[in-house]
C-alpha cells in the first residue's frame, strides 16, 4: 500500500482525503487552517506538521489549494525531498501556465506528475463521485488513476502537461454561461406567468436541456437536491465561478482566442460577487437576474 500525502485540506480537499482514509489508504495531510487538520484527523489521517514532513517518504502526494501561486509554492517545498520516481498530483483549479510550470518542476526532479482538477462540487467530493480531468504523460496518468479512482467516478486523460487544466476551464465557462441562461429563461418565465414546474417540464425534455437545468436548477422545486432548495448554501460558490471564468478569460487572452459569452459571464458574476454574495452558489446567480429587470 502507498503511503499517500495530501496537502490542503478545505471544502474539497477534506472531504476527498477522508474518502482515500475510507479506502484504506495510508494517509499523511497537512493544512494551514487547525480546524481542516483537526477534522482530517478525526477522519482517520495522520497529520503533519507542516508540508515538508507530509512529503517525506511518500510515494503519492495529491495537493489541493487556491490558486498556481500556491501550487508553486508548495510544489517547490516538497517536490525536493520526494524519493525519485514518486508521483505528485494537483487537484486544484488553477491557470495552465502554471501547471505546466509545477510539471516542469516534478521532472526536473525526476517525478511523475499530474494535474487533475475536478468537477462534482462539494457533494460530488463527499460522495466520492467527482470527474477528473487530467493532464500529463500516459505514465504518470496511469500511476496517478488507480489514486484518483479512491476519490471520484470518470477519470479523463486530457492530454499532456496542464490539458486537465484547459478542460476544466473551457468546462466550467460552459457552466457559468449555461446557468446565467437558465436563470435568464426562468426569471422571464416568472413574469410571464408560467409556473417553474411547466418550464421545467418542457425544456428539460427539449432543446433546452442542459446541466445547468436539470442538475442545479436555480428555483426552487423541480430538483429538490439543488441548492435552490437549501437557500442556495453552495455547492459551488459564486466567488469560484468568478475564479474560474477570470482562468478562461486569461487563458483566452493568452490564446488569441474570443469567448464574448464568457466576459458577459464573468461580469455578470463579478457584480454578483461584488454586491456580498461571493458564498452563494452560483445558481443563485437568478436573484441577480432578477433585480436586474428593476433596474432597467
Amino acid at each position: 500500500m502507498a503511503r499517500i500525502a495530501f496537502i490542503g485540506l478545505g471544502n474539497m480537499g477534506g472531504p476527498m482525503a477522508a474518502n482515500l482514509v475510507k479506502a484504506g489508504e495510508k494517509l499523511v495531510a497537512f493544512d494551514l487552517v487547525d480546524a481542516s487538520r483537526n477534522q482530517a484527523k478525526s477522519d482517520g489521517a495522520e497529520i503533519a506538521d507542516t508540508a515538508t514532513a507530509a512529503a517525506k517518504g511518500a510515494e503519492v502526494i495529491v495537493t489541493m489549494l487556491p490558486a498556481g501561486r500556491h501550487v508553486l509554492a508548495v510544489w517547490n517545498e516538497v517536490v525536493p525531498v520526494m524519493a525519485k520516481g514518486a508521483l505528485i498530483i494537483d487537484c486544484s483549479t488553477i491557470d495552465v501556465e502554471s501547471a505546466k510550470q509545477a510539471h516542469a518542476l516534478a521532472e526536473r526532479h525526476g517525478m511523475a506528475s499530474v494535474d487533475a482538477p475536478v468537477s462534482g462540487g462539494t457533494g460530488g467530493a463527499k460522495a466520492a463521485t467527482l470527474t477528473f480531468m487530467c493532464g500529463g504523460d500516459e505514465k504518470s496518468f496511469a500511476a496517478a488513476k488507480p489514486v484518483l479512482e479512491r476519490m471520484g467516478k470518470r477519470i479523463v486523460h486530457c492530454g499532456g502537461a496542464g490539458a486537465g487544466q484547459a478542460a476544466k476551464i473551457c468546462n466550467n465557462m460552459i457552466l457559468g454561461i449555461s446557468m446565467i441562461a437558465v436563470s435568464e429563461a426562468f426569471a422571464l418565465a416568472e413574469k410571464l406567468g408560467l409556473s417553474h414546474q411547466a418550464l421545467f417540464e418542457v425544456a428539460s425534455t427539449s432543446s433546452g436541456q442542459c446541466w445547468s437545468l436539470t442538475s442545479y436548477c436555480p428555483v426552487p422545486g423541480p430538483v429538490p437536491t439543488s441548492p435552490a432548495n437549501n437557500d442556495y448554501k453552495p455547492g459551488f460558490a459564486s466567488a469560484l465561478m468568478v475564479k474560474d471564468l477570470t482562468l478562461a478569460q486569461d487563458a483566452a487572452k493568452a490564446a488569441g482566442a474570443a469567448t464574448p459569452l464568457g466576459k458577459h459571464a464573468q461580469e455578470i458574476y463579478r457584480a454578483f460577487d461584488a454586491d456580498g454574495h461571493g458564498g452563494v452558489d452560483f445558481s443563485g446567480i437568478i436573484q441577480h437576474v432578477r433585480e436586474l429587470a428593476g433596474k432597467s
